[in-house]
């Protein structure tokens, strides 16, 4: 039985990283983070990074680890998926096992968002088509049969054209489209005894229709990185802040998320906020992203993010307590 927490305080982890632009997009080779390059045939990875890493986010008071997996697993359906130097079955059961050990409940992601499918190769120029459908049941399948998770993190974030804007292949679902594939893919999930977690970025500027259409089994994942917080802001803040409010009043269970990427007090602001405006029913837990491979590069941004962890987790179990 892996570990299950009653409340999760989580970090998003990048083992995979092809999420974003082609292998061969020129528009981005300059830039460093892996939000902002194009995807490569080597897994980014450092094991002594990781380790430090777990140590880290143990002590900071991180329970779940939310991973991307992507390229990082040799899936015995569809190896061409790998990246070179993934973990095979054998290896990621044996990391899991370590990770139980250390009292980590860990969930996997798969992003099946079109801005976000680099990782799946020429399927992702199949999307909606049987061949498309066929791959992502199989990665489910076997993801879910390894990590044996309670839940199983699908994306479906970003979804739009201004965001594929520099790619070389550029896909957006509409309408029922978009709905049918959020429906299949959660049905992967759920015939593996798993719930689906979603980026909740479809409701903001199509609230009516999410809030119809969403099955209530699919756990939110409201994110937002700003500082500002209330009912009253730019249009920009707004359409994500209410979100929170709204899906508690309408039976949607919530995972926020929120990040050191703009601003180092957004996360405990996050918290702060979500405590005093959603229901315990409905608030599983936060989740803290820092968008930032596992590198040596990187190791500072990763501290950093546990240290926000540590801080929102004891302000908001104090605040509970009083």
């Amino acid at each position: 039985m892996r570990v299950r927490n009653d409340f999760m305080w989580a970090t998003l982890v990048h083992i995979g990283t092809n999420m974003w632009f082609e292998e061969n997009n020129r528009i981005r080779s300059e830039q460093k983070n892996i939000w902002k390059v194009p995807a490569s045939a080597k897994l980014r990875f450092d094991r002594a990074v990781w380790d430090r890493y777990l140590l880290k986010l143990k002590q900071s008071g991180v329970n779940t680890l939310i991973i991307d997996v992507a390229e990082a697993l040799q899936y015995k359906s569809y190896p061409e998926l790998a990246a070179e130097g993934a973990w095979s079955r054998e290896e990621w059961e044996q990391e899991l096992s370590r990770l139980d050990n250390m009292g980590f409940e860990v969930v996997p992601k798969l992003n099946f968002s079109t801005t976000h499918d680099v990782w799946l190769g020429r399927y992702a120029y199949m999307v909606s088509t049987k061949e498309y459908y066929d791959v992502c049941k199989a990665v489910i399948d076997e993801v879910a049969d390894i990590f044996k998770s309670r839940f199983i993190h699908i994306g479906m974030d970003e979804e739009g054209y201004e965001l594929q804007k520099d790619y070389n292949y550029a896909v957006v679902r509409h309408n029922e489209q978009w709905w049918h594939d959020l429906r299949f893919l959660a049905d992967c999930v759920e015939k593996n005894n798993a719930r689906a977690v979603m980026w909740s970025d479809y409701a903001r500027e199509h609230t009516d229709e999410f809030i119809k259409n969403c099955p209530k089994s699919i756990v939110q994942c409201v994110w937002y990185y700003g500082d500002t917080f209330g009912d009253y802001l730019p249009w920009e803040s707004e359409i994500r802040v209410r979100l929170f409010k709204l899906f508690d009043r309408e039976g949607f269970d919530m995972l926020p998320a929120g990040s050191i990427v703009y601003h180092e007090d957004n996360f405990e602001l996050l918290c702060k906020y979500c405590r005093e405006n959603i229901s315990k029913q409905h608030l599983l837990g936060f989740l803290q992203t820092t968008w930032d491979s596992v590198e040596q590069e990187w190791e500072g941004a990763l501290s950093k993010g546990c240290d926000t962890v540590k801080a929102a987790r004891e302000s908001f179990e104090g605040n509970a307590q009083s």
